[in-house]
């Protein structure tokens, strides 16, 4: 059932890919969030499920609308392409494997007016056991500190439990709200990412024009986390450090030398190699 539209002033937007296990119930949620005006669901090939279950929610709810794109062009294009045609004041990106409590996106759009509006906002992320989600309160990269670790921990921020609001430098792309009015002063996502890196990137724009960025610690999401990426790990291993090294070659590289350039290049396809073959022995012995 959805809920009333009046003075709805938020759209959601949803790329999903593979997502048929977690985007009934992602779906559901949305429709029934406070405030939200519209949902666009953009899908990237799923040959799964998915469009099926999107097309059952959008003959119920005439909010939704969606594009079923008929290959995969990454994760930051089909948020572009979702948040072009919408009419609402707010943006909310939402991953088709997180789980909103109904008044989620109200409350994160009350804080960012409570900071003057130009704010980025992301949540508490935990997963269905309540363990935190690194990804959701990030340093920018600091690439002699993590070039040698993909993990999480590496860029991650400790919640403070003192402040509803806190401030970061990044949030996750698993869900994010903002003014559509900075989305598109910003140019939106960075469409060279494929997978992975562009939620830092908008992060880091963001700041560079004025906006804060923070987390909402008394919002707390539930996040399944990649759902959909566990069956080509090989593929976001890649596009993971692709995503690095487009951060690296944007921010830092114009500030550093040759020698550093080609240093940090070496480091991350290094450390790729090693992650992909980190994978597949993950991978063999699951078959063995």
């Amino acid at each position: 059932m959805s809920v009333t539209t009046v003075g709805a002033d938020i759209a959601a937007i949803v790329v999903s890919h593979q997502s048929a296990a977690t985007i009934d119930g992602c779906l559901a949620r949305l429709r029934a969030c406070v405030g939200v005006g519209s949902i666009r669901v953009v899908d990237n090939a799923s040959s799964d499920e998915t469009l099926a279950i999107v097309q059952r929610h959008a003959l119920a709810d005439p909010r939704l609308r969606f594009v079923a794109n008929p290959d995969n062009p990454g994760f930051s294009q089909a948020c572009n392409q979702g948040a072009a045609d919408v009419e609402e004041a707010w943006l909310a990106f939402v991953n088709p494997d997180c789980l909103l409590e109904a008044d989620a996106l109200s409350r994160l759009r009350e804080h960012a007016l409570a900071l003057d509006g130009e704010a980025l906002l992301g949540a508490d992320l935990v997963d269905e056991q309540g363990r935190r989600d690194g990804a959701a309160r990030r340093h920018d990269p600091v690439f002699s500190r993590m070039l040698f670790s993909s993990r999480d921990r590496d860029l991650a921020v400790a919640m403070d439990p003192a402040l509803p609001v806190q401030r970061v430098e990044a949030v996750s792309g698993a869900l994010m709200l903002l003014p559509r009015r900075l989305f598109h002063r910003i140019d939106g996502f960075d469409a060279g990412y494929r997978l992975h890196g562009e939620d830092l990137d908008l992060c880091r724009r963001a700041r560079e024009a004025g906006a804060v960025v923070a987390v909402a610690n008394d919002v707390r999401v539930v996040h399944l986390r990649g759902v959909s990426s566990r069956s080509r790990p090989l593929f976001v291993e890649w596009h993971k450090h692709r995503g690095l090294w487009r951060y690296f070659r944007k921010f830092e590289a114009p500030h550093r030398g040759m020698v550093v350039r080609a240093a940090v290049w070496v480091a991350i396809a290094v450390r790729c190699k090693l992650s992909l073959l980190r994978t597949l022995l993950a991978g063999w012995r699951l078959r063995t």
